[in-house]
């Protein structure tokens, strides 16, 4: 008989490895990052500005220029003004009516640029306060505290930004100015306005230590301090070590100040700011704890601002630390 078939086997089946777990790498530890440590009592801690967007008084002054020559109104209150009185210039000469008339329409868009001008100064102004939740202020009185705000014949700020100007120091900032009356030998009257943008703060923990400080812009030659300094019969100059900050300020205080705490509150620190860091022609006077930072000329641009607040919150603050300190 013949033999079944057999079966064939089946192929042998392929052993799969399985997939081998690489070894785990060791995890590297990561070291917190180190705290530092705060700077010693005696050093000065530079105010940190924040750039802040390239926004200025004149910022919105083209579109509110715009805005106005593209009324009716704006041209009928230039446009009759010129026609009615260049017309009947033109039946007297007809050269002489024209040159009145576009002179008239020349001196009626100076109007509307000076209107624009300021309308751009407002909203800028507004804008500024609100950003830094201060309360803005018109044209007003500045207490007589010191004597930048003692000077001339007639004193005001302009404008004023009332709040928390810098951490931790509240007060104002401001577009001061003072008027000075002249008379020349025909007796007509020339009124000269000085302008500065300034920052107060009150600083009632320091009078004891420091009744007035007056920290000056370099006027004049040294050679002629000592011939200067004998008219200044309540106040005595202050020389330092730094010849930086000799060529940069005048520093002046009181007869009776004390030496060892004036050099303790000008650590090197608080020179090189004054002398490299500090805004251009910055200047600062202290009387009976009120304290006015100031630069020259109205600042109307948020950077400049920014930094004459910050400056005014960092003497406030190097004031404060060096007042609260026990006595040696």
């Amino acid at each position: 008989m013949p033999e079944p078939p057999r079966e064939e086997a089946p192929p042998p089946r392929e052993e799969v490895e399985a997939p081998r777990e690489e070894a785990t790498a060791p995890r590297e530890e990561v070291e917190a990052p180190r705290e530092e440590a705060p700077p010693p009592a005696d050093e000065f801690t530079p105010p940190v500005v924040e750039a802040a967007a390239p926004t200025d008084a004149n910022a919105l002054r083209g579109h509110h220029f715009k805005r106005l020559l593209h009324k009716q109104l704006t041209w009928w209150l230039i446009g009759v003004p010129a026609v009615v009185i260049g017309g009947f210039l033109l039946t007297v000469n007809v050269v002489f009516g024209l040159i009145v008339a576009l002179a008239i329409v020349a001196i009626g868009i100076g109007v509307v640029f000076a209107i624009a001008d300021s309308k751009a100064a407002d909203d800028f102004f507004h804008v500024y306060a609100e950003n830094h939740r201060l309360e803005l202020g018109g044209k007003s009185k500045l207490p007589s505290a010191t004597p930048l705000l003692r000077k001339g014949d007639d004193r005001y700020a302009n404008r004023t930004l009332a709040g928390e100007i810098a951490p931790g120091c509240t007060g104002m900032l401001a577009l001061y100015t003072y008027e000075e009356q002249t008379t020349d030998s025909d007796g007509n009257r020339q009124t000269n306005y000085h302008r500065f943008t300034l920052g107060m703060s009150e600083v009632p923990e320091c009078t004891d230590h420091v009744p007035e400080l007056y920290c000056q812009k370099r006027v004049g030659l040294r050679s002629m301090e000592k011939f200067e300094d004998v008219f200044r019969r309540s106040k005595r100059r202050v020389t330092l070590e730094s010849e930086a900050l000799g060529d940069r300020y005048e520093i002046f205080v009181g007869k009776e100040q004390d030496e060892v705490w004036l050099r303790r509150l000008f650590s090197p620190s608080f020179i090189v700011w004054l002398t490299e860091s500090a805004p251009e022609k910055f200047a600062f006077e202290l009387v009976s704890g009120t304290l006015v930072a100031y630069v020259p000329k109205h600042r109307e641009d948020a950077t400049d601002l920014d930094e004459v607040a910050a400056a005014t919150g960092a003497v406030a603050k190097r004031l404060r630390e060096k007042s609260d300190e026990p006595d040696a």
